[in-house]
């Protein structure tokens, strides 16, 4: 159990690290910022530049990364290159810094997604909306130090510092797991599953590409207006964030969360409102702030969290991950591109701010037909919570009247037990004290007398078979 454990926090800390870095630095990081201020030139090509190129080593990794072996020797390289290609900016401004930046950036995006391996191979289903709180709560909490040392200490002491995350990164990302779970064999309704994913997917991005042009005309609405308060903009700006994290992943399993996500976008439309309405003291960025980045905290965990479910449902998790999170930078960029347009245009900052009301109001359309979709798709998931939940004898219960109908043998039902548990192959083998090998092969026994790809299936039958099972001895 402790092995596997370590193989969730290790994939925790090797996203933190990593995360935290791209945070503070090429993405729209205060490290760039104040790189590009000391050196007197605008920062604003490269910022829309990095985004561009993040956006598209989120799209194509799934293309060329298709199993975790893969994954992990393309993060190894990326931290790797990513430390050199920081170490440009030590220097004067010159080209270098913008192709540091662009490949630096393409290749983070590929990481991210690739880290999807290790976001559905890592951590049991229905745990996964913890792991990635921990692992965006921790990568802001990094950020954090890192800002106010861009800022307060001196840009190149937040450009070493976020190297050092970059370097702690690499000896964690060594130690990550290289073998995937064995698969079964296919199955009659794979193909169902793989097509009545695309939909809902699509519609998911659709919607994080709306909701998300809010965060680029934030940027250039609100960030600019509070500019003079930098000894509190360089640390709070994230506070609010971390803390909608916090709540969310701590909330009772049985919440409806659903509600939240109204509460959210609410926040969002009040958070533009008292910006037009208030002044700009410090009293009204706290308040401005909370509002907006503790919306971006419930909405940022619903969507990776919702990404993270539909791992599961694809043959790859790099490319599912990938398109998700590039809708959330897509947004970001439309959004930048949109405020930035239209304050060079007016000069005014109200502008862009009753566009994004508007942004509100179409995101409140939208969600109703999100929800519904993405209910349809994950109602089979339903199943694996309820087993989870059931106590220990129920679960074993049902194994064995599973076993009498699919000829499992002793050994394979044990498995089967652990399997519904939520428990991986390593957890599994130290607890029967067997190695991993040779779960895998019994597993894979199981999935074929089954007949069926995957854990998910697996529980879904058992279950139906559960089910049949009490009807029939009903009078």
């Amino acid at each position: 159990m402790t092995t596997v454990i370590n193989d969730r926090r290790l994939s925790v800390i090797v996203f933190s690290l990593f995360f935290s870095w791209l945070l503070a630095f090429p993405f729209e990081g205060r490290i760039l910022y104040a790189l590009a201020d000391y050196r007197d030139i605008s920062a604003h090509s490269f910022v829309f530049g990095t985004m561009a190129a993040h956006f598209t080593g989120l799209l194509v990794c799934g293309l060329f990364i298709g199993n975790m072996r893969t994954a992990k020797k393309l993060m190894l390289f990326s931290i790797a290159f990513c430390i050199a290609a920081s170490g440009v900016f030590f220097r004067p401004p010159s080209f270098l810094w913008m192709l540091a930046l662009l490949s630096a950036a393409f290749l983070t995006g590929c990481c991210v997604a690739a880290w999807g391996f290790y976001f559905k191979g890592c951590t049991p289903k229905g745990e996964r909306i913890k792991t990635m709180a921990d692992g965006l709560i921790y990568s802001n909490l990094l950020m954090i130090p890192l800002n106010m040392a861009a800022i307060h200490i001196s840009p190149r002491a937040g450009l070493g510092f976020s190297m050092l995350t970059l370097a702690a990164a690499f000896p964690f990302a060594l130690r990550l797991p290289e073998e995937e779970a064995p698969s079964g064999p296919p199955s009659s309704g794979q193909g169902k599953i793989y097509a009545s994913k695309a939909g809902p997917l699509a519609f998911l991005c659709l919607f994080v590409v709306v909701i998300t042009i809010n965060s680029g005309l934030m940027y250039q609405a609100q960030g600019p207006a509070f500019a003079h308060l930098e000894w509190l903009t360089s640390w709070y700006w994230a506070i609010p964030y971390i803390a909608a994290l916090f709540i969310m992943r701590n909330l009772p399993r049985k919440t409806n969360r659903a509600y939240i996500l109204y509460v959210a976008i609410s926040m969002i439309g009040f958070s533009f409102i008292a910006f037009l309405l208030l002044g700009r003291s410090w009293a009204d960025y706290l308040l401005v702030n909370t509002l907006m980045l503790g919306a971006c905290g419930v909405y940022d965990l619903f969507w990776w969290s919702i990404l993270g479910e539909m791992l599961d449902l694809g043959k790859n998790p790099a490319g599912i991950m990938g398109a998700g999170l590039s809708a959330n930078v897509l947004g970001v960029l439309l959004g930048g591109l949109i405020g930035k347009a239209i304050t060079m245009t007016s000069g005014q900052s109200h502008n862009p701010t009753l566009l994004a009301l508007g942004v509100v109001c179409v995101t409140l359309v939208l969600l109703p037909p999100l929800h519904k979709r993405l209910t349809a798709l994950l109602e089979n998931h339903v199943y694996l919570t309820a087993v989870a939940e059931m106590p220990a004898q129920e679960q074993t219960r049902m194994i064995r009247e599973f076993n009498i109908a699919e000829k499992l043998t002793a050994r394979e039902g044990e498995i089967a037990v652990l399997l519904i548990e939520g428990k991986t192959y390593r957890m599994i083998a130290g607890e029967l004290r067997v190695s991993e090998n040779t779960v895998k092969t019994h597993v894979k026994n199981i999935y074929s007398k089954a007949e069926v790809q995957n854990r998910t299936e697996l529980m879904n039958l058992i279950l139906d078979t559960h089910i049949h099972s009490i009807k029939s001895e009903t009078p």
